[in-house]
């Protein structure tokens, strides 16, 4: 008898703790999960005023939620008497081995991190990087997509992207835009100068605004080189490049001024 009291003594003991234990560990749940949606809601409104990316906002958002869940989900193991100091070192072997596995995908996600907190482009700007250029449509986590000028989809991991060079064609409103022609030796350069500066002045897309000017490029060895320089609204770059380009040859055609050209001269030598 004295054993069996012993026993039950011993059961009710265990039952009282891990009721206890139970009960604890469900009242800790319900007050953590609510606290971590009081703090999510204190995260929100607070990113929600500063001027980070909306998908930056959103990434910590979730990070955020998925942290305070795990340090809920330990507690509440440690509460009902579980080794959490083995759990956590599972879960860490858990997480370098899928870390492993995924190398490619994860420094996607850091590209993509980098591009949404520093801002190296937006969507809507026309950017160019290893050979691949474009207009910016999406910027997600993993990947970036352009259209192309002849309206082709482009999809740029973020971990080769953000490694790259890029050059932000439109992230400023007005650029300056410079062409090269090449005239003949025996060409008036003073005259070849006034014509394409009568032709850009003529120009409606021309800032005029800003300075305007025709230089001597350099002097090759079949042409003379001029640039000339003016600056355009990015909108309108292309349009006036290619409206400058047919106008200068238009009106060197008009004036006699030539426009060199590689050519082959053959002698025939009869004996």
């Amino acid at each position: 008898m004295k054993q069996l009291e012993l026993l039950l003594q011993q059961f009710l003991t265990w039952c009282a703790g891990t009721v206890a234990a139970i009960i604890t560990a469900l009242i800790v749940w319900v007050v953590g999960k609510k606290l971590i949606k009081y703090i999510i809601k204190l995260l929100e409104r607070a990113l929600g005023r500063s001027s980070l990316d909306a998908g930056v906002i959103k990434f910590s958002i979730s990070l955020a939620r998925f942290t305070g869940n795990v340090i809920l989900a330990i507690m509440i193991v440690d509460i009902l008497g579980f080794e959490t100091t083995s759990l956590i070192a599972v879960l860490g072997s858990a997480g370098i081995a899928i870390g492993m596995s995924l190398q490619g995908s994860l420094s996607n996600f850091a590209g993509g991190i980098l591009i949404l907190l520093f801002k190296p482009f937006v969507i809507g700007d026309y950017i160019v990087s290893g050979g691949l250029e474009g207009t910016v449509t999406a910027i997600d986590l993993l990947y970036t997509k352009l259209i192309t000028i002849d309206n082709k989809s482009v999809t740029i991991p973020n971990g080769t992207l953000s490694n790259s060079s890029i050059v932000n064609v439109g992230s400023q409103p007005v650029r300056r835009l410079d062409i090269q022609i090449g005239i003949s030796y025996n060409s008036d350069i003073k005259k070849a100068k006034q014509l394409l500066t009568d032709v850009i002045n003529a120009q409606d897309m021309v800032l005029k605004d800003r300075e305007i000017t025709v230089i001597v490029k350099s002097l090759d060895s079949s042409c003379i080189t001029l640039e000339t320089r003016n600056w355009v609204d990015t909108s309108n770059y292309w349009n006036l490049r290619f409206s400058l380009l047919e106008k200068y040859k238009e009106i060197f055609d008009e004036n006699g001024i030539e426009i060199p050209f590689n050519q082959l001269d053959v002698h025939v030598k009869q004996d």
